[in-house]
């Protein structure tokens, strides 16, 4: 048993406020230096390619979807914390990955919400910057998370024998501690890079929050470091990990087919489904995004796109590991039921 639950999110805390402080002293450093400059001050985000009559429906739907990612994905974190049945590595690394769906989504939602509210479309300097830098924090750890989820499926199925001698409590806490670590490395790289820039000119965005490779075409300096560091991170941070990713189901594939009897190919998969199902909703769409993006002069695609993986996947991801996980159920329909048997014997003590 893994009593991992009691400290599953001192790690992604402890960076985020540490590159808050940093990054704001950077924007706040910037601003200094752009006193006697014409830079920009603030950037006009135009949101959602949706017409004005139809905020209001839009509006109402994205705030429904936002506030069930964060109580979905509570609920998982909830149902972890509390379930002992669910002490073990891969429910360690759900409860992380759940906590990030929901900073992740965070980032954007609630500034988009709140520009659809108030027909306000700017966002400060530092603002954006910040977004910037919490947004790929977020979405790396993400990626480095999944691959740690995947790791375990094929230790668990490859290697059952020595499942628990592989994936101890130190090994898991040391692959979110590097996850965190290598996330913060490469938005430190980002950020540090693109507070360097200057913005003279333009300052309307497309898009609903401070997309990176936007803000980049914005930009009146040279951004080829900025666009070689995009590629060298995004590697490490995206491409090698989803790399990673396959060859473990590689070999898990690989391991099924071998496995005699069908009962016991359908337990391997179910194991693998829900993990299966939210990495292909996360890497299809950056992979459509990112490696067939749309031309210059059509950048709706790439809003839409952004919205799938920054709204609709953390939304999505509550459901996919509550239906299809039978541990998850059962957890749920245990504390409903302790509840239900507090409240009745509360109820007759009267």
């Amino acid at each position: 048993m893994f009593p991992f639950c009691d400290s599953h999110n001192d790690f992604p805390v402890f960076h985020i406020s540490i590159s808050h402080f940093f990054f704001l002293s950077l924007a706040k450093e910037k601003n200094m230096r752009r006193d006697n400059e014409s830079s920009v001050s603030e950037f006009i985000l135009l949101g959602l390619p949706i017409w004005t009559e139809n905020q209001g429906i839009y509006y109402t739907l994205f705030l429904v979807m936002y506030l069930i990612t964060v109580l979905g994905n509570l609920l998982i974190i909830l149902l972890i914390r509390l379930d002992s049945c669910l002490h073990a590595p891969m429910y360690f690394f759900l409860s992380h990955l759940a906590f990030t769906d929901i900073s992740f989504s965070s980032v954007t939602t609630p500034k988009m919400l709140m520009n659809m509210q108030t027909q306000s479309q700017s966002i400060s300097y530092a603002g954006c910057i910040s977004q910037v830098c919490f947004f790929l924090f977020f979405g790396g750890l993400d990626s480095f998370l999944l691959t740690s989820m995947a790791y375990d499926r094929y230790v668990a199925i490859c290697h059952p024998l020595h499942y628990t001698t592989i994936m101890s409590q130190n090994i898991c806490f040391l692959l979110v501690t590097v996850s965190c670590v290598l996330s913060c490395t490469g938005t430190l790289l980002h950020t540090l890079l693109l507070v360097r820039l200057s913005f003279c000119g333009d300052n309307t965005l497309p898009h609903f929050f401070c997309d990176l490779s936007t803000l980049l075409k914005l930009s009146s300096s040279d951004t080829t470091v900025n666009k070689l560091v995009i590629l060298i991170v995004g590697t490490v941070v995206l491409t090698l990990p989803f790399i990673c990713i396959l060859v473990s189901y590689g070999h898990i594939g690989g391991t099924i087919l071998r496995v005699p009897s069908t009962k016991g190919i359908c337990k391997a998969l179910s194991t693998c489904g829900s993990h299966l199902s939210v990495v292909s909703l996360y890497y299809g769409a950056i992979i459509g995004l990112y490696f067939f993006p749309s031309s210059n002069n059509s950048n709706d695609k790439d809003v839409i796109v952004s919205l799938l993986y920054t709204l609709v996947t953390p939304m999505l991801n509550p459901f996919i590991y509550s239906l299809r996980n039978r541990d998850m159920k059962g957890a749920l329909g245990n504390i409903l039921s302790r509840e239900k048997f507090h409240h009745d014997e509360h109820y007759f003590s009267y």
